[in-house]
């Protein structure tokens, strides 16, 4: 399947990668935050950890509605804008791999910002397509 402008079905894609790997990378601190430190510091790691789900899961969905709004509309505005949230977006997950200190922590950083870019490379070919059918620039036969 060769997506050329499918914002929708990227920012799916997403939403759903990105939010199960934050799950699984959240549950890997709680877990480790609980055998180590003390009940207190346990309970408010796992609260901290669950409304930073929420809010990462939140992020995801509004993105998510950008690029099925982008898609469907062939709209250049709002390509634009979820190219320029997108930025942000894998900016921030960048920045979180370089400063993560776990392996775990920092692969799945990096596989958020590798789908990131992706949606930001399909959200610039449909912006380049002002509104237009995206298709793929294929040779023609050599006339004789």
């Amino acid at each position: 399947m060769h997506l050329r402008y499918e914002t929708g079905v990227a920012t799916l894609v997403q939403f759903i990668i990105t939010a199960a790997l934050t799950f699984l990378t959240t549950v890997i601190s709680i877990i480790g935050g609980c055998t180590q430190g003390t009940n207190a510091d346990c309970i408010s790691n796992a609260l901290v950890s669950l409304i930073l789900i929420i809010l990462v899961v939140f992020g995801l969905g509004v993105m998510m509605v950008l690029g099925y709004a982008a898609q469907e509309r062939r709209s250049r505005r709002l390509a634009l804008f979820l190219i320029g949230a997108e930025a942000i977006t894998a900016l921030v997950y960048l920045f979180d791999a370089k400063q993560s200190p776990d392996l775990i922590e920092r692969l799945t950083s990096f596989v958020s910002f590798l789908l990131a870019i992706w949606v930001v490379v399909l959200a610039w070919r449909l912006s380049r397509a002002k509104g237009g059918r995206v298709v793929k620039n294929r040779r023609r036969p050599a006339a004789n």
